[in-house]
C-alpha cells in the first residue's frame, strides 16, 4: 500500500489524482484520499446484456451536478450511478481500490465499488443503494469513498477497456468487449 506522504508527490509530480480537494492536498486521512460526489445518474429503464464477447448496458441520465445543483435525495429503494469529482491518471505500476465512507452504511446506503486497474485513467462511476428506511440528503461534493493505492509489479499492459475517461454507460449500444 502507497502512504500519503508518497501520494501527494504523486499527485504533483505525476497527477495521479486530479481535483482534489484543499482537504486531501493538506491534511488527507487515513491510508489515501476521499472521493466527493460530482454527479447522480438515474439508469433509464431499457435492455442490457453481459455476455462473453459483447455487452450493452441501458442509457442513464444525470439528475444532479457539483456545482450546479446543491443535493440530492435518496429515497428508500433508490439505485443510482454516481460519478466523482476527481480524475485518477494511474501509471502502469499503481492500482486502486474503494471503499465507501462508513457514514452511508449508517444510513443504510450501499456504495458499490470496483478497481481501478494500472493505466486507468478518468473519472470513477460507482453504484448507490439505498436499502435503509429513510431519505438520505446528499451533498453534490461531499466526500462518499476512500481510494487506497497499491504497487503493482510484472504488469504486462496497462488497461485498456472502454470505461476508460469515466463514461458511464454504453448508451444502450453492443459494443465488443477488449
Amino acid at each position: 500500500m502507497i502512504g500519503t506522504k508518497e501520494l501527494l508527490k504523486l499527485v504533483q509530480e505525476k497527477k495521479l489524482v486530479e481535483n482534489l480537494c484543499s482537504r486531501e492536498l493538506e491534511n488527507p486521512e487515513g491510508a489515501g484520499f476521499d472521493l466527493r460526489l460530482g454527479e447522480i445518474f438515474k439508469i433509464n429503464e431499457g435492455q442490457a446484456f453481459l455476455g462473453e464477447n459483447e455487452r450493452f448496458t441501458p442509457e442513464a441520465e444525470s439528475l444532479a451536478i457539483y456545482g450546479k445543483h446543491k443535493d440530492f435525495i435518496l429515497k428508500p429503494g433508490d439505485y443510482v450511478l454516481v460519478k466523482t469529482i476527481e480524475k485518477l491518471n494511474l501509471p502502469k505500476d499503481i492500482a486502486a481500490i474503494f471503499r465507501p465512507r462508513s457514514t452511508l452504511q449508517r444510513c443504510g446506503i450501499t456504495l458499490i465499488t470496483a478497481t481501478a486497474s494500472p493505466g486507468y485513467s478518468g473519472e470513477l462511476t460507482f453504484g448507490m443503494h439505498n436499502l435503509g428506511k429513510n431519505e438520505l440528503k446528499l451533498e453534490l461534493g461531499a466526500r462518499i469513498a476512500h481510494v487506497i493505492f497499491f504497487n503493482t509489479t510484472e504488469n504486462i499492459s496497462e488497461y485498456r477497456g472502454q470505461w476508460q475517461n469515466g463514461r458511464v454507460s454504453t448508451q444502450g449500444k453492443p459494443e465488443v468487449q477488449v
